[in-house]
């Protein structure tokens, strides 16, 4: 039985969502979940493996992602671990892997960390809860890349079968 810690950083919820949707392959095992903001030294420590999960927003990770990695790049590297990216362009068939989405290869050239095993996830677009710069944005965006524009739907691009095989690949490890 090991000690997973499956940390991540999220602005509107999805990153976190696919995380505890990797619980239940993790559920023979000791498995924490934690915000990067609120994940400590010691929990790292505990782990015997570690995943992060990241998304995107505007293009960019949270610059507080970097600053984790960063800081602790000799625990994490010290031990089984992984990463993945979640964002709206992974919808698309030729973007949804590690070696086809821009935002996994600007990861790994701004990361000193470079992840064991490294997954793609396609995210989600919540346009009735987003406010009114973020929603008509993300509409612009969504229109620029031949993506989905109503502001009154949600849209789920997730696929859930693809989570649970990257955890089971992950425990695998």
């Amino acid at each position: 039985m090991a000690n997973i810690l499956l940390l991540y950083s999220t602005v509107d919820g999805q990153t976190r969502r696919i995380c505890e949707a990797m619980l239940a392959p993790f559920a023979a095992h000791n498995a924490q979940l934690c915000s990067i903001e609120q994940a400590s030294e010691s929990q790292l420590l505990w782990a015997d493996k570690i995943l992060i999960g990241a998304s995107i927003r505007y293009g960019k990770f949270r610059p507080n992602l970097f600053q984790f990695v960063n800081r602790y790049k000799a625990l994490i590297d010290a031990k089984p671990n992984g990463f993945f990216c979640v964002n709206a362009v992974a919808r698309k068939p030729n973007k949804n892997s590690p070696a086809t989405n821009s935002y996994m290869h600007k990861f790994l050239r701004l990361s000193l960390w470079q992840p064991r095993l490294i997954g793609v996830f396609a995210g989600r677009i919540a346009y009735p809860q987003y406010g009114f710069w973020d929603r008509n944005i993300i509409r612009f965006i969504m229109w620029l890349t031949n993506g989905p524009t109503d502001v009154k739907q949600t849209y789920e691009f997730t696929d859930w079968e693809c989570v649970r095989q990257f955890a089971n690949e992950f425990l695998a490890k």
